[in-house]
């Protein structure tokens, strides 16, 4: 990937306020590919004291966005047309990392995908696959 497409993508990135907010942070990019963390913060938690299901959505559909982003030409971006989580674990631990891949690109449709994972105490595990479908707009 070209540094100029890679700093598009944190540039936009650090201009989301709730990834702000929750602390999140984009750690690697590469062509088709996003990863991003975010601490579990106490702002964060739900009532049983995991990481609330809406931290891990939306880590998990902007990697899946930014890796759509990393295969188009630099006057476009994309929007998530639709995408569905299946939440497979509880979030427990202090970090989330989210790994959103491209399977289709598309001049109209990027079909996409996202592993968020729950890092407790050295133990690495699976919480959460996304599914979905981004659509490439005029920036």
């Amino acid at each position: 990937m070209q540094p100029d497409a890679i700093a598009r993508i944190h540039r936009s990135f650090t201009a989301q306020n709730m990834m702000v907010t929750f602390g999140a942070e984009c750690t690697h990019v590469e062509a088709g590919l996003v990863r991003i963390s975010a601490p579990i913060l106490p702002g964060a938690l739900q009532q049983q004291g995991f990481g609330h299901a809406g931290l891990t959505f939306s880590i998990g559909d902007s990697a899946a966005g930014y890796a759509a982003l990393t295969m188009l030409p630099l006057d476009q971006e994309v929007v998530t047309s639709e995408i569905k989580i299946n939440l497979l674990a509880p979030a427990r631990g202090d970090l989330l990392v989210a790994t959103g891949r491209v399977i289709k690109p598309g001049k109209r449709l990027c079909v996409v995908t996202a592993e968020v994972h729950a890092f407790d105490q050295g133990a690495k595990t699976l919480i959460a696959i996304l599914q979905g479908t981004m659509v490439p707009i005029s920036a």
